[in-house]
């Protein structure tokens, strides 16, 4: 009697993208709290000078082991400066947003910059503003109006800095997306890196004075660092996989993980606004998504 081996099934891309989107939710939450306990230490700019300097190291040295470092040039700075400034002005106001606000607040905003990029992308990129997009961007801007109930009782200006961080991040996309046609990762990383701890150290100096992180702070600064790397990597691996229609609910479990860790570990309190401004916002995101892709399938 002969035996015959079968090869074991691959996983389902589905279970796969699920797989990384918990890298990525693990990651993203992770790097909120190391934010939260480094700044009472350092400010946004110390942080972000820090963060970028280990970013360095990390582009660097894997680049180096991948042989990409050939790739880095210096052909599109013009575009470089403009994302970069964009990013590190969003970066700075989210971070500056976790250490002052309710996380959950925090991370409802943020889901909005894919409705930020619809907006913006006619203007940088010259793409049609269709029916579609206008209807997500009109009810992404409802869901801001729940979660930020813009009253004289109840309104947080604070909720600005979260908002304006989404914006950066949105600016930050659009002009990634025009890297991208002719640059490779590689490069975008290095220069995103080099060129923050380059504003990172002008703007944390301004005042005369930069602290020096101390020994407990250090791991996290490397958290950070690493944090948001692995996120970036988890996610687009994700959507490599899978359609985005079936990432994003997973990527929206975000919000009520960190509405759970600031319950537990620093007493927010759960806002039931937050949460049906969030799904209002998701529930945007989610149906411009699904426009999109009916669109390219019927061409």
């Amino acid at each position: 009697m002969s035996t015959q081996t079968q090869a074991a099934p691959d996983l389902n891309p589905v279970f796969k993208a699920a797989l990384w989107m918990t890298g990525a939710i693990a990651s993203f939450t992770s790097m909120a709290v190391a934010g939260r306990a480094v700044s009472f230490e350092l400010d946004t700019f110390e942080i972000m000078l820090y963060r970028s300097i280990a970013g360095i190291v990390i582009v660097l040295l894997i680049s180096t082991m991948a042989g990409t470092r050939h790739q880095i040039t210096t052909r599109s700075m013009h575009l470089h400066l403009v994302r970069n400034i964009s990013h590190f002005t969003g970066q700075n106001l989210w971070f500056y947003a976790v250490a002052i606000l309710p996380l959950a607040q925090v991370f409802a905003l943020e889901f909005t910059s894919p409705l930020w990029v619809v907006l913006l992308s006619p203007l940088i990129l010259g793409e049609k503003l269709t029916k579609a997009r206008c209807i997500a961007a009109l009810f992404g801007f409802v869901g801001i109006l729940i979660v930020a109930r813009p009253s004289p009782d109840s309104f947080d200006v604070r909720l600005l800095f979260a908002t304006g961080a989404a914006i950066g991040f949105a600016g930050s996309a659009v002009f990634t997306k025009l890297l991208t046609r002719t640059e490779t990762i590689t490069c975008i990383l290095f220069w995103l890196v080099l060129m923050q701890a380059v504003f990172g150290l002008i703007c944390a100096g301004l005042d005369g004075a930069i602290a020096v992180p101390s020994a407990a702070t250090w791991p996290w600064i490397a958290l950070i660092s690493c944090a948001g790397l692995v996120a970036h990597f988890c996610l687009t691996n994700a959507l490599r996989i899978a359609p985005a229609s079936v990432v994003m609910p997973f990527d929206f479990l975000r919000l009520p993980l960190i509405a759970i860790i600031g319950m537990l570990f620093y007493n927010e309190p759960l806002d039931i606004f937050v949460i049906l401004g969030a799904l209002v916002i998701f529930g945007a995101n989610y149906y411009n998504i699904l426009s999109e892709t009916r669109s390219v399938a019927a061409k």
